[in-house]
């Protein structure tokens, strides 16, 4: 697998978050102005893009947000999500961070808990979808 990391929303990255958040589940606002300044890494296998993810840091020193974790169909089941995660830790390690947050679908809050996140907050809807706060403390290796 390999990761390519870049700041601003690449072609293979906007094509993976259309086609799952909103072709597969619907989402009509899925793009930000937070796209253009956010660390974006998407996952190739084969030299196929698979997977993305953002990241940036939020108003708290050290906090960082990660966002828009989505694998395409044909690359579910081969736990890159969790791949996704731990190098998404590792260069916000590497960047000063010291703690995650993001806002998980709760149809997906067990992964994140079997991540190390952690859920805060009521449920809410974004759009139509019922979200969750969570967060992870990150240790340095």
């Amino acid at each position: 697998m390999k990761v390519i990391k870049t700041i601003g929303l690449t072609e293979d990255a906007r094509r993976i978050r259309e086609e799952v958040f909103v072709k597969e589940q619907g989402f009509s606002l899925e793009f930000d102005e937070t796209d253009a300044t956010a660390s974006h890494l998407v996952f190739y296998e084969d030299g196929c893009p698979a997977a993305v993810c953002r990241y940036f840091p939020s108003e708290h020193p050290g906090e960082y947000i990660l966002g828009r974790v989505a694998v395409l169909p044909p690359y579910r089941g081969k736990h890159l999500g969790k791949e996704i995660l731990e190098t998404a830790e590792q260069m916000i390690l590497a960047d000063g961070g010291t703690k995650i947050t993001l806002s998980a679908q709760k149809r997906v809050k067990l992964f994140y808990e079997k991540n190390g996140y952690t859920a805060q907050g009521d449920e809410y809807l974004d759009e139509f979808c019922p979200h969750i706060h969570m967060s992870k403390i990150l240790c340095s290796p």
